[in-house]
């Protein structure tokens, strides 16, 4: 029996042996050789200045037409010239009559904005396309794209509410509310109020751009952005008294992007 068992054992010894010192397919040495290649070429790219990665993640501060906003960007490589992009964009547009009004109560020193109806946010999700157009030529060059995206569009009403004060009493009120009466404004309420009747507005949105990266590394981003954007929302979009109500904007917007490839 032991003898049995120790002529088992060297047989699968001799086995395993025999199965590790066979040459490997030549599919397998194919495949190694064909990813050299690639590499190879992504690093003479790079050298080349051109913009060679397998994804990059980008923020933005942007300035607007008619407000402000932030925004999130997810680019996924398509081919050495274009990438798939998934975008997130929080803004506050402002109506382009907005007037502020200093007010004095006492030792109170505010403002409220004239007519204002409601504060307008939007959140934005979208999807599109990157386009090298103009690569940097070396690491220390500028390359240029064309950026196009669309999708779909939440607007956000929250009620732009004053604090007034009547008859020895204050309250708070929608600006419409009190503007023809005999009430004494004393302030905007803030960013923290109304938000429990905040109203949505659906609608979807369009943009193009124009991109240039002049990031000193290909692995940092650092851009600017210039483009013009639509948005159509399901309604029209009540901001201020005494004005045409809208469901249709058009804007022009400058981003400033900040963000790493890999």
């Amino acid at each position: 029996m032991k003898k049995f068992a120790l002529v088992t054992l060297a047989v699968c010894v001799a086995l395993a042996g025999f199965s590790q010192t066979q040459p490997k397919g030549i599919t397998k040495k194919d495949k190694k050789e064909a990813k050299r290649e690639r590499i190879n070429a992504l690093v003479k790219l790079e050298e080349e200045g051109e913009l060679v990665f397998r994804k990059h993640s980008i923020f933005g501060f942007k300035a607007i037409s008619d407000g402000y906003g932030l925004s999130y960007e997810m680019g996924r490589f398509k081919s050495n010239r274009v990438t798939n992009i998934y975008q997130l964009e929080i803004n506050e547009k402002k109506h382009r009559q907005e007037k502020k009004l200093n007010t004095i109560n006492g030792f109170e020193f505010n403002s409220i904005i004239l007519y204002k109806m409601n504060n307008f946010y939007q959140v934005k999700l979208g999807m599109g396309q990157q386009r090298i157009i103009g690569g940097k030529g070396n690491k220390n060059g500028v390359a240029v794209a064309v950026v196009y995206a669309g999708g779909l569009s939440l607007g956000l009403l929250k009620p732009y509410l004053v604090d007034v004060e009547a008859g020895g009493k204050r309250f708070r009120s929608q600006y419409p509310a009190i503007s023809d009466s005999n009430y004494q404004p004393i302030g905007a309420s803030g960013f923290t109020t109304g938000w429990s009747e905040l109203s949505l507005k659906p609608g979807a949105h369009a943009k193009a751009a124009m991109r240039f990266d002049y990031g000193r590394f290909n692995e940092t981003v650092t851009a600017i952005e210039v483009g013009v954007a639509g948005e159509f929302y399901s309604e029209k979009i009540p901001q201020m008294m005494l004005t045409k109500q809208k469901q249709f904007f058009f804007t022009g917007y400058v981003t400033i992007l900040l963000g790493r490839r890999k």
